[in-house]
């Protein structure tokens, strides 16, 4: 039932009324919230057509006076007004970026071609850690990066202007996409060493590129497996552009240590460490 402009009664299952509050804007009815006091309610309309008719009125401007009107929904409304694209969760666009809103604090920037992505995502933050809920599942904001759970920032991954919130693509730097293999400086150059966690580290060697680097990994961790080690730990992916025939090549010539070799013809039916 019409209580007054933008404003509907509804009842709960209780038989209780309840005030629901929307606009109708370029063609597009948006639902603002509902409210049991017929006042709030009626803030709710005031303070969005504030914001659908100030241009002056970016995320950044929002303050308490918007109120019962909440950031995240002052958000999508600036940019349906300035964008001509509503969507329900609280993203800006930019020209070359967008931004998203997760709180009147935080402004997280993503490239466009996760927009998509975003826009029927709601990001979530559990200490410093940011995930969606995607089909039902947790997923990682950094998985999208092919950054692992347990890297360390500044040590596995660094943003490369320092801000942890710009996560457009050419800001994420990778160091150590694959766990066990690690880039260091030896001397003037940058290998990629790696090691195998069998009841302590064990050091595989260090090679001149990560894609020898991984075909190592893969032989230590299939010698290991030959030899009685269980684990559920998979070979890593050839990497791409590696023909199959480059792969084996590789996979032959490199040598594991001896040390590691003797202690595999001890292992029956190991656990991994």
């Amino acid at each position: 039932m019409f209580a007054m402009k933008g404003i509907f009664t509804a009842k709960k299952k209780d038989g209780s009324i309840y005030y629901r509050a929307s606009v109708t804007y370029k063609g597009k009815h948006i639902s603002l919230g509902s409210s049991s006091d017929i006042d709030t309610a009626a803030r709710l309309y005031e303070n969005a057509w504030t914001v659908l008719k100030d241009s002056e009125l970016t995320p950044d401007k929002y303050t308490d006076s918007l109120m019962p009107l909440s950031f995240h929904k002052m958000v999508c409304l600036a940019n349906f007004r300035d964008n001509n694209l509503y969507v329900k969760t609280p993203i800006y666009l930019h020209r070359t970026f967008f931004s998203y809103h997760l709180d009147i604090d935080t402004e997280l920037k993503f490239d466009l071609e996760d927009l998509f992505y975003y826009s029927s995502r709601t990001i979530q933050r559990r200490g410093k850690h940011l995930f969606v809920s995607d089909f039902g599942l947790q997923e990682r904001v950094l998985a999208r990066y092919d950054i692992p759970g347990f890297a360390v920032c500044g040590k596995d991954y660094r943003f490369v202007n320092g801000d942890s919130t710009d996560l457009r693509y050419h800001n994420v730097d990778v160091i150590n996409p694959v766990k066990n293999i690690r880039k260091k400086k030896e001397g003037r150059d940058e290998v990629y060493n790696v090691k195998m966690h069998i009841n302590g580290d064990w050091n595989i060697g260090s090679f001149p590129t990560h894609e020898m680097a991984i075909i190592a990994y893969n032989k230590a961790l299939d010698e290991a497996k030959k030899h009685g080690l269980k684990t559920r730990t998979e070979m890593i992916d050839i990497p791409e552009g590696l023909s199959h025939a480059l792969y084996a090549k590789i996979y032959s010539t490199i040598e594991l240590p001896p040390k590691y070799l003797k202690y595999l013809s001890t292992l029956k039916d190991t656990p991994a460490g």
